[in-house]
């Protein structure tokens, strides 16, 4: 089979490398794809929101089965486009993408069909949005409605840091349109999970659990970023908690994506948090989260092209799907000074026989090396038996991967030991 992936990061990498086990893999492009990604797969410099040129590509080199990886063409309709040429995909369409593409959206989902979520308004009036904070309990946390790369979510200590969250994303627009309404919701407290989900709209099989690390500097302090690094099994995320969740987020989602008229096929994301409530959600996410994917795929033992073609036609109940009991461990190497100002143009050298996978995220060919490009540039990513082992096995690796301005967080999966 000739497989198209859409995307150009770490868990597109990650994507790749998992797809290409399978026997049914004749010829794998990755559409940009990367300078690392490019020493596996052939890259074409296509964007993944240019749609046209996708469906184009798609039809003139005969593509057997699409993956439509990143949240903005799936948003914009990149399925339904390839679709209606007669290309089968993995992704959910248009109208099902939109429970990532509109936080408000998706809070009225959850709202309509009891799924427990953080109590919230809704403004697409700043005036209106600041009289509310007035009276508002702190801290609170202020979203903007739409796409803004995994960063569009602002906790607001103070009142006085809430109204400049406002202002900042309603006023100046520093997520562009996205901003045009937000949700301005209660804060939760407790240990985040995120489960990633395959479904084709009417079965639901959860992935291995991760535990995400989003502020960039140790202890979690420092701006929100994409991520700095994953683990998983997530020890939080107990038989109990799971089957919690299966019961009261996964199968109602699904059934209200249904209802809606709009059935979700893909990879679902949950971001969710244990509160002392319960579980409940804090996101959802219409595609494999990244870093996620590079901690979960790796532990995948099935055909995941099967798995993946089993969701697009609807015969999910169909797939063999499972995973390792082992555990794994991501650590991003970014670039000094993410997610705000950083220099790129680095050589990356990586170890021929390191025993760790490595994705590439942001990273370009030039006259043969293998330059940094971006402010996450790549993830190391170790299984080992046990949490223990793979986070040291993923730092002895991290210590052999050199490139100038290389900066990781030290701490990756240290909250998750405290609990086993």
């Amino acid at each position: 089979m000739k497989i198209l992936v859409v995307g150009g990061g770490g868990r597109e990498h990650a994507i790749v490398k998992c797809i290409k086990k399978s026997k049914k893999v004749d010829k794998i492009y990755v559409l940009p794809g990367n300078g690392g990604i490019s020493n596996d797969e052939e890259c074409v410099n296509i964007g993944a929101k240019d749609i046209d040129g996708i469906v184009d590509f798609a039809v003139k080199n005969s593509i057997d089965f699409a993956v439509v990886a990143p949240d903005d063409p799936l948003v914009l309709g990149a399925v339904d486009a390839l679709t209606e040429k007669g290309i089968p995909c993995f992704g959910p369409d248009k109208k099902a993408a939109i429970i990532e593409g509109s936080k408000v959206f998706s809070k009225n989902l959850m709202k309509k069909y009891n799924i427990p979520t953080a109590e919230y308004a809704v403004f697409d009036d700043m005036e209106k949005a600041v009289e509310y904070l007035e009276t508002a309990e702190m801290p609170i946390v202020i979203k903007a409605d739409g796409l803004a790369l995994g960063k569009g979510v602002i906790i607001a200590q103070t009142r006085a840091s809430a109204l400049t969250a406002v202002r900042t994303i309603m006023l100046d627009r520093i997520f562009g349109e996205s901003g045009s309404k937000i949700v301005i919701e209660e804060f939760m407290e407790g240990p985040e999970v995120s489960v990633l989900s395959f479904t084709d709209g009417k079965t639901i099989i959860p992935m291995i659990s991760s535990m995400d690390h989003k502020r960039a500097h140790d202890n979690d302090e420092g701006l929100n970023t994409g991520g700095m690094g994953t683990i998983a099994p997530n020890p939080y995320y107990t038989d109990e908690i799971a089957e919690e969740c299966m019961n009261k987020i996964f199968l109602p989602t699904i059934k209200a994506m249904a209802a809606e008229g709009r059935p979700f096929k893909g990879c679902l994301y949950f971001g969710l948090m244990i509160t002392p409530k319960g579980p409940k959600v804090v996101e959802y996410n219409c595609r494999f989260g990244d870093p996620e994917a590079q901690v979960v795929l790796p532990l995948l033992e099935s055909d995941l092209l099967d798995i993946m073609i089993h969701v697009s036609e609807g015969t999910l109940d169909k797939a063999d799907v499972r995973f390792s009991d082992k555990s794994a461990c991501c650590v991003i190497m970014a670039s000094n000074g993410y997610p705000q100002k950083y220099e790129t143009g680095f050589k990356i050298f990586v170890p021929d026989d390191l025993d760790a996978d490595v994705f590439i995220a942001g990273a370009k060919k030039c006259d043969g090396l293998l330059l940094s490009s971006g402010g996450r540039v790549l993830g190391v990513t170790a299984v080992a038996d046990d949490l223990r082992g793979a986070i040291d096995k993923a730092y002895d690796a991290v210590s052999k991967v050199t490139f100038s301005n290389a900066y990781y967080r030290k701490d990756i999966g240290a909250k998750a030991l405290k609990v086993l």
